[in-house]
């Protein structure tokens, strides 16, 4: 746990008590912080009053009188599409308001560093699609060249609950944003975008607020280096903005697909193959196509930020190579989770947007897609420029006909629950091909998230291969 520096004698209000809410009231306890906690949910105030914590309705006149600070957890809005009521109060109350983003970075450091040989630090991955991943390559790759490491936020555990750092650990941290929307600290050492495409716009107002909230990272945090996907106009626009001239190495710009060039510190993946660029020269490269956890050129873009971050620390090429092979991959992200008969199961039930999905559909030549669920605002068009590697689309979901009515020019089959899909992708498929869960969707519709969903792919796939 990271006790919480700043608060000592002081009581501070959590609105929240999911996984990350407990978190904090236990790190404020730790740091002789008074919390006082509120959740909409009766049965997560229930759980607390039986643990002993303070119950205070923030709702009310008078809640945020003698209050220090309110720390919210990540899924409550703070702006839009309109501020949470509690939040607004405390806005009128002059309280400020955070998160356990901004209470890590305030509270990491300790005097214990002043005895260690080597300072920890702490690379922060943002982004729309493949954060995950990247966060937790990095993570392997420190951990095979061993290196102490944590790996925390939006994967793993929350920020607050690892342990505290040790002589040299790197810590690790998926941060989404709604996490840096909002956190009044952020200085990683190293920052990481992957790429930005839309997502979570009612949260943001649209897409120019969610780009505002990732930009945070960078505007705000201050990195030491930078590592930026520049794949996409806001990429670009994040890598001018930090450098002072052309050859200035604290930014590494990131590709997937494209030759990047120029004096400055460059990393892409062009064909399934790494390159490292430094003052014009190729000073290392990868073959990424052997890596069975990293499929297709949205992960090689991935492997290249998660590459880059570790050359920030002086990990050398060959030994990043090394890890890189005995990657596993993520649960729910490219996951092969059975070959039968020369066919191929694979369960992307994070591809929960349209780009993501299109990125899955370009790793593999011929696919028997699985796809649907809540839909996002955009709809599908992004899609359809993709859809030349689908064999035949299964559409699932609550939505499955009007779903399937938009991918024109696809095969489309409405099976509306998982197992229907499966068992016809299953009987369709022929050598060669992939039956692939990529939904381009929510999974709320039909399931609490979208690890249930994934979850459900595989049960269905054993069942049917048993």
């Amino acid at each position: 746990m990271i006790p919480v520096q700043g608060y000592a004698g002081q009581t501070v209000a959590v609105l929240g008590l999911g996984r990350t809410g407990r978190a904090a009231v236990a790190a404020l306890e730790a740091g002789g912080a008074h919390p006082v906690v509120w959740d909409d949910s009766a049965l997560a105030r229930d759980a607390a009053e039986d643990a002993g914590l303070e119950l205070r309705d923030l709702g009310k006149a008078g809640a945020f009188d003698q209050v220090a600070a309110l720390v919210v957890s990540p899924g409550i809005p703070h702006l839009y599409p309109a501020p949470n009521p509690v939040i607004a109060a405390a806005w009128d109350a002059d309280v400020p308001v955070d998160n356990d983003i901004g209470l890590f970075f305030r509270s990491f450091a300790t005097s214990d560093w002043d005895s260690f040989h080597v300072t920890p630090r702490v690379i922060a991955v943002t982004g729309s699609n493949g954060k995950s991943t990247t966060a937790a390559l990095i993570h392997h790759i420190l951990v095979e060249n061993g290196r102490p490491a944590q790996l925390a936020g939006n994967i793993g555990r929350g920020v607050l609950d690892i342990e505290p750092a040790h002589d040299g650990e790197v810590v690790v941290l998926e941060l989404s944003s709604y996490q840096t929307d909002l956190a009044r600290s952020m200085t990683p050492d190293v920052a990481v975008l992957t790429n930005l495409s839309p997502d979570h716009l009612d949260r943001h107002a649209g897409l120019g607020g969610y780009f505002a909230a990732k930009r945070r990272l960078f505007a705000e945090g201050g990195p030491d280096r930078a590592v930026i996907g520049v794949d996409e106009a806001e990429g670009r626009y994040i890598a001018n903005q930090l450098i002072e001239g052309p050859g200035d190495d604290r930014v590494i710009r990131v590709s997937s697909g494209q030759k990047l060039a120029g004096e400055g510190w460059n990393v892409f993946a062009r064909k399934g193959f790494l390159a490292e660029h430094r003052k014009g020269r190729q000073v290392g490269s990868i073959d990424l196509r052997p890596i069975a956890g990293l499929p297709g050129a949205h992960n090689h873009q991935n492997a290249c930020a998660a590459y880059a971050a570790c050359r920030t620390l002086g990990l050398g090429p060959k030994g990043i190579e090394v890890a890189m092979r005995s990657y596993p991959g993520l649960p729910h992200r490219s996951q092969v989770v059975a070959e039968h008969d020369g066919v191929t199961f694979v369960n992307d039930s994070k591809a929960t947007n349209v780009d993501s999905a299109a990125k899955a559909l370009q790793a593999f030549a011929k696919v028997r897609w699985i796809c649907g669920g809540l839909q996002k605002e955009g709809g599908l068009d992004g899609l359809l420029p993709h859809l030349g590697h689908v064999v035949k689309a299964y559409v699932i979901g609550r939505e499955a006909e009007d779903f399937a009515r938009q991918l024109i020019g696809a095969k489309a089959e409405v099976c509306g629950a998982m197992g229907n899909a499966v068992a016809l992708a299953a009987a369709d498929a022929q050598p060669g091909e992939v039956v692939l869960l990529a939904p381009a969707a929510a999974s709320f519709d039909q399931y609490d998230s979208f690890e249930a969903r994934g979850d459900d792919f595989i049960k269905c796939v054993k069942a049917l291969l048993r």
